[in-house]
């Protein structure tokens, strides 16, 4: 059998939610499609209309702008990371254990869930390496916070740092460490593909060394004095 992930997000971020028809969907899957292929400055409307054989009209429909859509992609990646999270550690009863699992996850590259068929994650984690920041460095981010328009981030930070506060309880920083986690990783695979002599992993490329790194770098941070 067969199960769909339906992930449920924020209806301030579209005009008409794109899960609730076939265009919406390819509106998300193209959009991934091309915005990993050129990048998001590259990317248009005109474009993905082409791609799926609409009309511009009909994408501004679902969503004002291209910002917006790309919030949307991102806010439903970390909804959807959130639950690779509480679902590979649901059974780990050791909170070392747990965290090194959640590590893993953000640190290596992802495969794409055959439960999201319009979503390729693979390509969609990607994006949010080189183009995830561009939904907060705006102008307008104490507006788009105010609608919550963040909030899968948060709740992905806060989840992780639960888990480091299961490690050391008198840990002080936790949600601090968690956001430097996840943001380290992506510098850190990215540099390593672009800017190699940034890190320490530009020669092999191993995403494991990457792994190590961040491991050696959070346990190191939380252990009890």
């Amino acid at each position: 059998m067969e199960i769909q992930l339906q992930i449920k997000m924020n209806e301030k971020l579209f005009l008409r939610n794109p899960e609730q028809s076939e265009l919406g969907k390819k509106i998300i899957q193209h959009s991934i499609l091309l915005i990993h292929k050129n990048g998001f400055e590259a990317f248009t409307f005109k474009k993905l209309a082409e791609a799926i054989g609409t009309t511009e009209a009909g994408i501004y429909r679902y969503f004002e702008n291209k910002h917006r859509l790309l919030i949307y992609i991102t806010a439903w990646y970390w909804s959807w990371l959130e639950y690779q999270v509480a679902f590979h550690t649901n059974n780990i009863k050791d909170p070392a254990v747990k965290l090194k699992r959640v590590i893993k996850l953000l640190a290596t590259a992802v495969e794409d869930d055959l439960s999201t068929s319009h979503v390729d994650e693979s390509l969609l984690h990607q994006i949010i390496i080189t183009e995830g920041s561009k939904t907060y460095l705006t102008k307008k981010v104490s507006e788009d916070n105010k609608d919550l328009l963040f909030k899968p981030y948060k709740d992905l930070c806060a989840k992780i740092g639960e888990i480091i506060l299961e490690c050391n309880p008198q840990y002080k920083y936790p949600k601090s460490l968690s956001s430097t986690i996840i943001e380290m990783a992506h510098f850190q695979n990215f540099f390593m593909n672009n800017l190699p002599s940034l890190t320490d992993f530009g020669q092999d490329k191993d995403e494991a060394e990457i792994l190590r790194f961040l491991e050696d770098l959070v346990f190191s941070s939380i252990k009890k004095g």
